[in-house]
């Protein structure tokens, strides 16, 4: 039988990674249509550093994090597309996966296959649905075209270089480090740009003759957005999909066509795996890849639930490389 309890993390405020305390809750119930997953490992991701902020507003008292994978525990009524035991993962939500066990509807948690670990699905499931949206329906990438990926040592940045590379895209990536340079080149990144030494737009126009890049990919936001719109060619386009360096300020269209009619636009998983048919696609599409070799999850971190707030510290630091997991 499960315990009557179950450890969870729970913000009563926004603010600093302080406002996170791991506290015993009543183990939650499946209603009709839910599913309780027993966690493995849980993902942690910078929107849950929004959600803790307030930058993403939730209800409060509230739980955090939106990812994690473990087995089926027990069944809502009407559900029959998992059966106790089944391997789970999911990465939509509700906020609460930093916890022992969470309540998912069953229609956003998907199977994971027995080639992929539960440790990897958490680590990869929302970076991975994210890099799969933006290279293959955000901006459809093709064999020969020139991207630039921001954050390209992180996780979203690691799986997206190489799901790129298997394209056949010529990957250009920014980092702010050394070493973070080296991990991007040996996970699909042809050139790799130190974006606080170099001028991030220059370069890319030199490493393509001038004519920049088909996409800019731009999870870093305020501090890369003008680099990231000088560097696309012309109708080119700039996904900008996190706001790790603080949110883009209002932008006058007219840059847009100043820069040669460019386009720009702000995608949310969310709204990219929005039916459980999505869902599904994007999942198939990400554990085939991984189940294939031609993207490797790097997991460069762990820390223990317990030790939420130092991961919290890691990542807002910019102290963390590949995907980091918490472990209940």
């Amino acid at each position: 039988m499960p315990a009557s309890s179950i450890r969870a993390v729970r913000i009563e405020k926004t603010g600093g990674a302080e406002v996170m305390a791991l506290t015993q809750v009543p183990t939650p119930e499946p209603g009709p249509g839910q599913i309780r997953v027993r966690h493995v490992a849980i993902g942690l991701n910078f929107i849950d550093v929004y959600h803790r902020t307030g930058l993403y507003p939730l209800p409060l008292p509230a739980g955090l994090g939106l990812e994690a994978a473990g087995t089926v525990e027990a069944i809502g009524e009407g559900v029959d597309r998992f059966e106790i035991g089944d391997r789970v993962g999911y990465a939509s939500g509700p906020a609460g996966a930093y916890s022992e066990a969470h309540v998912v509807d069953a229609g956003r948690a998907v199977h994971v296959p027995d080639g992929v670990s539960l440790e990897i699905a958490a680590a990869a499931m929302l970076k991975g649905m994210t890099a799969e949206m933006l290279v293959r329906r955000v901006f459809h990438v093709k064999q020969g075209d020139d991207i630039l990926v921001h954050a390209a040592a992180g996780g979203v940045g690691l799986i997206l270089c190489q799901w790129a590379k298997a394209i056949g895209a010529r990957v250009i990536g920014s980092v702010g480090s050394e070493a973070k340079a080296e991990l991007a080149r040996t996970h699909g990144c042809d050139d790799v740009i130190l974006y606080d030494r170099e001028d991030v737009a220059e370069r890319v126009k030199a490493l393509t003759d001038g004519r920049g890049v088909a996409v800019a990919y731009d999870s870093v936001g305020k501090a890369t957005f003008d680099a990231s719109l000088a560097s696309v060619r012309r109708r080119g386009t700039v996904a900008v999909f996190g706001n790790a360096s603080g949110p883009v300020p209002p932008v006058d269209p007219l840059r847009l066509s100043r820069g040669g009619s460019l386009f720009l636009t702000r995608p949310t998983l969310f709204d990219y795996v929005a039916t459980t048919e999505e869902l599904d696609a994007s999942a198939a599409a990400l554990f085939e890849m991984i189940e294939s070799g031609q993207i490797k999850v790097e997991i460069g971190q762990t820390f223990p639930l317990d030790q939420v707030q130092d991961a919290h510290h890691a990542l807002e630091g910019r102290g963390t490389t590949g995907s980091t997991l918490l472990i209940p």
